[in-house]
């Protein structure tokens, strides 16, 4: 084991989930090794909601970030399928369940950068750059290999390293992949119009087409459609694109210029059958990954990482084994009653836009209808999807 410090926990992963839950554990005095190689280009953002708010401002992250994000004061989810059967707009407000916001979008980039020097700056912690190249799990602790030959070792293992995993694979657990016949596009653009602090989630028959709102006149795009279809737009000149974006906004933000190079990649989700085994926890794409609707994925991810910190940072303080099984199994189940129906409903929502049945259609149209018409029904659905335990002010 590295010398320079005896580590209560090894987090394996430089995204923001796994930056975050380094930053938590040793915020509570946890000794931390954080394997993090630097991260690549990311032009995406996250729109992260009220939970994940309340998780920065542990660390008082939030106010060093709110600067540079984008608020969400209003979501809309707009019927724009080709279906026979067409649901009406539904708008959800969050002055509704008491907040000024449901959450705020920022660039990915920012978020890992503050996360990453808050994270380095910690003196219980101790970060290095080279890649992970095997973990090692006995009874007695994990031990982790990296390219460089620095070797480490502690009673518990984070596995926040995405969704080829091989911290999941050393716990031995397995995952269940859907793959999608779809792809998303991701870029950032300016406006001439204000998005007025409203998120806008076309329901497309390819796949939702969203709009989120960052600072000025600029938002964020996430563009799911099928392979072929986004493989063409990837080709398009800037100006073609546009006309494009233009369109499938119906208009909404005006004249738009794209600001980012366009990302592109495919889409598929996964879950993992357990959340921890054999002294290794895991948590954000090791665990789940969810289709790009209703902003669920990293959200979820920091909800992983807070819960485990919650239970990791007493057992530590106390003199106890951070990688016990009971420990670990709390944590699991916790986070499997979290997952679990948020996983279910992405995936059933998303691939009820592919489908062509009749019934399927009805049925979609009519619970976006009841929610409509009906207020308490959209209030318990927003509380249920920001997992809101209280509604206080953002």
């Amino acid at each position: 084991m590295d010398s320079d410090l005896a580590a209560d926990v090894i987090v394996v992963g430089g995204g923001p989930t796994g930056l975050l839950t380094a930053a938590l554990l040793a915020h509570g005095g946890v000794r931390v090794a954080l394997v993090a190689p630097p991260a690549p280009d990311d032009n995406r953002t996250t729109a992260l909601m009220h939970g994940s708010l309340q998780i920065l401002e542990r660390l008082q992250l939030w106010p060093l970030l709110s600067r540079q994000t984008g608020v969400l004061r209003r979501l809309r989810i707009v019927d724009a399928s080709d279906n026979l059967i067409r649901a009406p707009e539904v708008v959800f407000e969050a002055a509704d369940v008491g907040l000024s916001a449901f959450g705020h979008n920022i660039e990915n980039k920012a978020l890992t950068a503050a996360l990453r020097g808050y994270a380095d700056a910690m003196p219980t912690l101790r970060l290095y750059t080279s890649n992970a190249q095997s973990v090692h799990p006995d009874e007695a602790g994990v031990v982790v290999r990296l390219e460089d030959g620095t070797e480490l070792g502690a009673p518990l293992l984070v596995g926040a390293d995405g969704r080829g995993s091989i911290s999941r694979a050393a716990a031995g657990i397995s995952a269940r992949t859907r793959r999608y016949d779809q792809a998303a596009m991701t870029l950032n653009i300016s406006h001439t119009r204000s998005h007025e602090d409203v998120s806008t989630e076309f329901h497309r028959s390819g796949g939702p087409f969203t709009v989120v709102p960052l600072p000025g006149n600029r938002s964020s795009v996430v563009y799911v459609a099928r392979p072929d279809q986004v493989a063409r737009l990837e080709g398009l000149a800037a100006g073609d694109l546009q006309h494009v974006l233009e369109r499938e906004s119906f208009g909404l933000l005006g004249r738009i210029t794209i600001d980012s190079k366009p990302s592109c990649r495919p889409l598929a989700s996964l879950r993992a059958s357990s959340f921890a085994a054999r002294r290794i926890a895991l948590v954000g794409e090791a665990a789940h990954v969810l289709p790009p609707i209703g902003a669920q994925g990293l959200n979820l991810g920091f909800r992983d990482a807070a819960g485990l910190a919650d239970l990791i940072i007493p057992a530590v303080m106390s003199g106890a084994d951070p990688g016990d099984v009971a420990l670990l199994g709390r944590y699991a189940r916790q986070r499997q009653l979290d997952v679990e129906p948020r996983s279910i409903a992405s995936d059933l929502l998303n691939r009820s836009l592919l489908t062509r049945s009749l019934p399927v259609q009805a049925l979609r149209a009519g619970g976006l209808a009841a929610l409509s018409r009906i207020a308490p029904v959209r209030r318990a659905l927003v509380r249920q999807g920001l997992a809101l335990e209280s509604a206080k002010p953002v």
